[in-house]
């Protein structure tokens, strides 16, 4: 009917369920629709916040030079949320959280942290970066992911009573290559948690050596926040001294609320994507070159679980997920955020 050459096709997730799927989903793709026709959707990567990591990163001559091994200690990329399957069980039965998200919303989100400059804020350059940092990323050992299912998911309408499912993934991963090495990455997300956000913590190291007496109490490294829902914006948590006598340090933030500080109406994540699929934008959207270098990394983890019996590890509905995960990070000190969270 003539009606591919003018045409372009959105796609949303899950793009395959595994490294064959995604592939021969690509190449039946291309048998119709060129590269440039195909926009495979991902609401995470229509969030401000999302789009403002590139802004922060390389509109800003203070941070781009500290943004590396040199200087930071390790960075969290957190999406806990507090619904259940809702009416998707039979999605979720078939998909797992590792699938649903880690493939999908975390790496395209650890991409743009992780990504060199591009050399123009083009589609093609951005897909290109991202691509190595996918590329980039070592082997992960099975040791080092966490994969829990919260209590009554079995008790769920349209789930198995047998179900290994996973409803929780936390994992620590290494990028290999010069700007990363040695700094570890860690991912986590879960339904039915103890809070509903999405949000990236990068941690620098701390001073070298401290010249503050030990009355002043303990410094803190830095940390930037990186807030993606529900309340979009940055927070740089630095050292301060308290006003009055003597040298008493505190931990203070520097909040950056996009509501507030931009006065001007926002879209929502679908309807900024929406509107670049109209413009024929891709700048936004996976290619499927880099979709597949995703899947290839994922892929040793389902072949383990599945060869091993792997089964998921049981949590509270309302916590953080299994204590394990807590385990993975908890190295020098270090935890996750959520206890500077409000309750």
């Amino acid at each position: 009917a003539g009606l591919v050459p003018h045409s372009r096709v959105i796609m949303e997730k899950p793009f395959g369920t595994d490294l064959a799927s995604a592939q021969s989903l690509n190449a039946k793709l291309h048998e119709v629709f060129a590269e440039e026709q195909i926009f495979r959707i991902d609401h995470f990567l229509g969030k401000e916040a999302a789009q403002n990591i590139l802004a922060f990163r390389f509109a800003n001559g203070l941070f781009e030079p500290i943004w590396n091994r040199n200087f930071i200690d390790h960075v969290q990329i957190d999406v806990p949320e507090t619904l259940g399957l809702g009416k998707r069980s039979g999605f979720y039965e078939a998909t797992g959280a590792f699938r649903d998200m880690v493939v999908t919303h975390l790496f395209q989100i650890l991409a743009f942290v992780a990504m060199e400059p591009p050399t123009a804020l083009e589609p093609a350059p951005i897909s290109e970066e991202k691509n190595k940092v996918f590329r980039s990323m070592s082997v992960i050992d099975p040791r080092n992911v966490v994969r829990g299912q919260y209590s009554g998911y079995r008790s769920e309408e349209g789930v198995d009573p047998e179900s290994d499912t996973e409803t929780f993934i936390a994992l620590k991963c290494t990028i290999d290559n010069w700007r990363w090495a040695g700094v570890p990455f860690f991912l986590r997300t879960g339904k039915r948690m103890a809070d509903q956000l999405a949000e990236i913590v990068v941690r620098f190291k701390p001073v070298p050596h401290s010249i503050f007496p030990q009355a002043a109490g303990t410094t803190q490294p830095n940390c930037l926040i990186i807030r993606l829902q529900p309340d979009e914006g940055l927070q740089l948590s630095l050292m301060a001294k308290t006003p009055g006598d003597g040298m008493k340090l505190k931990p203070v933030d520097l909040e950056l609320d996009f509501r507030e500080s931009f006065k001007i109406p926002r879209m929502e994540a679908y309807e900024r994507l929406l509107l670049d699929v109209l413009r024929g934008q891709l700048t936004l959207f996976m290619r499927s070159d880099e979709l597949e270098a995703a899947w290839e990394w994922v892929e040793p983890i389902l072949n383990y679980w599945e060869q091993e019996e792997i089964e998921p590890i049981p949590y509270t509905s309302g916590t953080w997920g299994p204590a394990a995960a807590s385990a993975l990070i908890g190295r020098d000190g270090l935890q996750w955020r959520e206890e500077a969270l409000p309750e």
